[in-house]
């Protein structure tokens, strides 16, 4: 899973402002807690967040089930406190609790059912301390029916072309990706090509979920971590305080 995409995933995704978006995480967990001590980065990737936490002082356990995407990760590391472990993340085998878990850049919207969602959930639950937080993000039902949808994009990077594919299924909120990558090898392209979905859920079942699973939701935030989401929030940040 995610194997032809680890390689040229963090060229990429070069826009994605990780700097901008940990601080806004780290500043919510000192907003409605603390600054965790030990970490729990569900679907960590290449590593990027894992590794801002641990700089900050945090110990982490980052949790992918790519071992391709971990190998980029532990390719980066420079002697951050982060255990890398390769696990599925609604089947989670942890060495003991932690006081503070994240999943970011819409991780969540990739497993391939609400059921699964759910489960993860609860997954992250059994070994996330009683009081702490789990701060989360998800694509909205918005952003897959009127960006996604069923779209083509263009993403150009170093070495790298991508021609990006959507299918839209209207009923499940869900949209198909097939991306199609052009990676530089000298004076030729290897093409490979990636394929996965998303499904988008609203903020009712998102709510649901996480009571299930021991969760209350503390706060709700537009992307930007200012301001209250609307109806055409394109993603969403949620803060859940484990209440049992």
């Amino acid at each position: 899973m995610y194997s032809e995409i680890s390689a040229v995933y963090d060229t990429l995704m070069a826009d994605a402002d990780y700097d901008n978006r940990f601080k806004i995480i780290e500043n919510l967990f000192l907003k409605y807690d603390r600054k965790p001590k030990l970490l729990l980065d569900v679907a960590c990737g290449t590593g990027e967040f894992s590794r801002r936490f641990a700089k900050s002082g945090a110990s982490v356990i980052g949790v992918d089930i790519s071992d391709e995407m971990l190998s980029e990760a532990m390719q980066k590391s420079s002697g951050e406190d982060v255990l890398y472990l390769c696990q599925d993340m609604k089947s989670l085998d942890l060495y003991g609790t932690v006081d503070g878990a994240v999943c970011c850049l819409d991780s969540f919207n990739h497993l391939e059912s609400y059921k699964d969602f759910c489960q993860a959930l609860k997954s992250i639950s059994l070994f996330l301390e009683r009081e702490r937080l789990l701060i989360f993000d998800l694509n909205t039902p918005y952003k897959h029916k009127k960006v996604l949808g069923d779209n083509i994009f263009i993403k150009q990077g170093k070495n790298v072309y991508c021609v990006w594919q959507n299918e839209y299924e209207r009923k499940h909120s869900r949209v198909n990706i097939t991306l199609d990558l052009f990676i530089n090898k000298g004076e030729l392209y290897e093409r490979r090509q990636e394929n996965f979905s998303e499904i988008a859920f609203g903020k009712a079942q998102v709510k649901a979920a996480l009571a299930r699973a021991g969760f209350r939701i503390v706060d709700m935030l537009d992307e930007n971590g200012n301001d209250a989401p609307t109806g055409k929030s394109e993603r969403i940040i949620f803060v859940a305080r484990k209440v049992k």
